[in-house]
């Protein structure tokens, strides 16, 4: 009878450790599943940085049509008015390396007619244009009245752009000094809200910066037809650059902590 006992206390006895165990086992696995929540303090804020610069580059782009009969009539004509702008262009000291050919395109031109016979319309080829294009990218902005002047008066019918805009080389160096003026102003404002709270900045969590995006370039106009009969287009053309204003921004996240 005693045996019967202790055995029963004993078999009872191992039923409850192992309930035990594995209610632990449960518990230190739902432990390690559920993250334990993040006790950082942090203030998140965005910075702004601006300013004000001068175009470095003057943008102009050119533009020849001719038309005759032939495409080889047309082509010859052609290349011959755009030499001579060319020409002028470098004798008023723009570089060769400043120049290049935006677009050339030739392509027939039909006159349509209605046959008196058939009551038809009928297309029939007249001639061919070319239209030859280039472009003048200098840095020498107070040229650009004689450049104008001199690409119309050598030829040029067209004048599609004129324009005031920044150099690569300028952009970057305008890009790395305001996104370190952005995060300054960041931390600033962080450091203005915090002063009442009796909180202090300890660390940096995030920084995201945004696109730096260089503003268009000034037009001075844009405009396409025959210039060269224009008689007050022919006289000297005042043009003038204006400062361009450029602004960007940076999120940042900062850690705190109480003084």
């Amino acid at each position: 009878m005693n045996k019967q006992i202790a055995i029963s206390a004993i078999v009872g006895t191992i039923i409850v450790l192992a309930i035990t165990v594995n209610t632990l086992s449960e518990n230190q696995a739902e432990a390690q599943t559920t993250p334990f929540p993040s006790r950082e303090k942090v203030i998140s804020v965005t910075g702004t940085a601006t300013t004000s610069v001068d175009p470095d580059l003057l943008v102009i782009t050119f533009g020849v049509e001719t038309q005759e009969k032939s495409a080889k009539d047309a082509l010859v004509a052609n290349s011959e008015s755009m030499t001579s702008i060319v020409n002028t262009l470098r004798s008023l000291g723009v570089s060769e390396d400043d120049i290049s050919t935006s677009r050339i395109s030739i392509y027939p031109i039909y006159d349509s007619y209605r046959d008196s016979v058939t009551e038809k319309y009928t297309q029939e080829l007249v001639g061919y244009r070319v239209t030859n294009t280039i472009t003048v990218e200098t840095a020498q902005l107070n040229k650009a009245a004689d450049i104008i002047d001199g690409g119309v008066s050598s030829g040029a019918n067209r004048v599609d752009n004129v324009s005031f805009t920044l150099s690569p080389e300028k952009q970057l160096e305008i890009k790395d000094d305001l996104l370190g003026q952005a995060v300054l102003n960041a931390k600033k404002k962080a450091e203005n809200a915090l002063a009442p709270l009796d909180h202090k900045i300890i660390g940096v969590k995030a920084v995201t910066l945004s696109e730096f995006g260089i503003p268009p370039p000034i037009p001075v106009f844009s405009a396409s037809g025959a210039f060269a009969e224009d008689a007050a287009f022919k006289s000297s053309t005042p043009v003038f650059s204006s400062d361009q204003d450029i602004t960007t921004t940076a999120s940042v996240i900062f850690l705190i902590g109480s003084n």
